[in-house]
């Protein structure tokens, strides 16, 4: 049965998204691609870390990779936007080697549709030799975290959201999951963060940091517009039965447009770091400190994400990890 390795598992190398088109990012192109560019570097940690490969859309975008120095491998190839979490392929394990599941996408949810997007997983399943495995429901892997040893978590919002596979139960999803994953059990949450164009991703929310431990936020004052959501989502854990760690919340976090879906949850679990997205929030230090008691044979690091906010996401979004055989 194919086996989805929870993230603290060795990789062979991860792909991380490099911000490539000038007229999506507009002046947040530069500002992003030295985000991008410290994260990767972090991920590498001096050699110690996993191969990365920093893939990029356009000549100019691969340029500047290379004048950031990361130490990363530079793959060219078309896509329109970075979110290879969502993109890429989801790489299991199997009796024979490893397998480049391939599954649908739809601009989540119809919101940003691109055929470029539709076409990255299969390239990159390509340009690593993998087997690739196409898949017919439409998944993003942000969508879902997996604790290793047969849990998953994932939310209501995003999976049973008609706008992903309107044709697909609850238990269908469940079944799916089970084939293609190694799932044994699902843990639903309900809605993801606030102003989450992904529809409530839960790699924003709830994130396995060991087998069967869950991390949750807390909320932070009283204008911490997730407050909700996260008592929700403890309550359906502990109902679950399911051990959960706090760690801190951002609080609020507002943009030129309102509320920004901020969370310390996007970290990074790579071979020698764990890669944690700060916001020059109060709770920025503390976060990474509960984030390094977690993982002590790992570096941790706090890096500022906010130019890549602008396009959405952070630091998981951006990265889809390949295990070690």
């Amino acid at each position: 049965m194919p086996h989805f390795p929870a993230e603290w598992s060795p990789h062979a190398a991860v792909w991380i998204g490099f911000p490539s088109d000038p007229d999506l990012w507009l002046d947040d192109l530069k500002p992003a691609q030295a985000q991008v560019a410290a994260f990767a570097r972090a991920v590498r940690a001096d050699g110690k870390g996993e191969i990365v490969r920093l893939v990029c859309a356009n000549e100019a975008a691969a340029d500047s990779a290379v004048a950031m120095k990361t130490g990363a491998e530079i793959h060219l190839l078309p896509f329109y936007d970075i979110w290879l979490r969502d993109t890429g392929p989801l790489v299991v394990r199997e009796d024979d080697g490893l397998l480049a599941l391939d599954y649908r996408g739809n601009g989540w949810g119809g919101k940003y549709p691109s055929p470029l997007d539709d076409a990255i997983g299969g390239l990159l399943a390509v340009s690593a030799n993998l087997a690739h495995g196409p898949r017919s429901m439409i998944l993003e892997g942000g969508a879902i975290d997996l604790d290793g040893a047969g849990l998953l978590v994932t939310t209501e919002q995003c999976l049973l959201n008609p706008n992903r596979n309107p044709l697909m139960s609850r238990a269908e999803i469940e079944a799916q999951l089970t084939i293609d994953l190694g799932v044994n059990r699902v843990l639903w949450l309900g809605d993801g963060l606030a102003a989450d164009h992904t529809d409530g991703h839960v790699d924003n929310l709830a994130r396995f940091v060991a087998p069967g431990l869950l991390a949750l936020p807390e909320p932070e004052g009283r204008d911490d517009p997730n407050a909700d959501l996260y008592a929700d989502a403890w309550a359906r854990a502990r109902d679950f039965g399911v051990e959960v760690v706090p760690l801190p919340s951002p609080g609020l976090v507002t943009g030129d447009d309102g509320i920004v879906a901020a969370s310390y949850m996007n970290f990074y679990i790579g071979n020698a770091a764990v890669v944690v997205p700060t916001h020059g929030a109060a709770n920025d230090d503390a976060a990474v400190k509960a984030i390094a008691a977690l993982f002590p044979d790992r570096l941790v690091t706090g890096l500022r994400t906010d130019h890549i906010l602008t396009g959405g996401g952070s630091f998981h979004c951006i990265s889809q990890q390949v295990p070690r055989i």
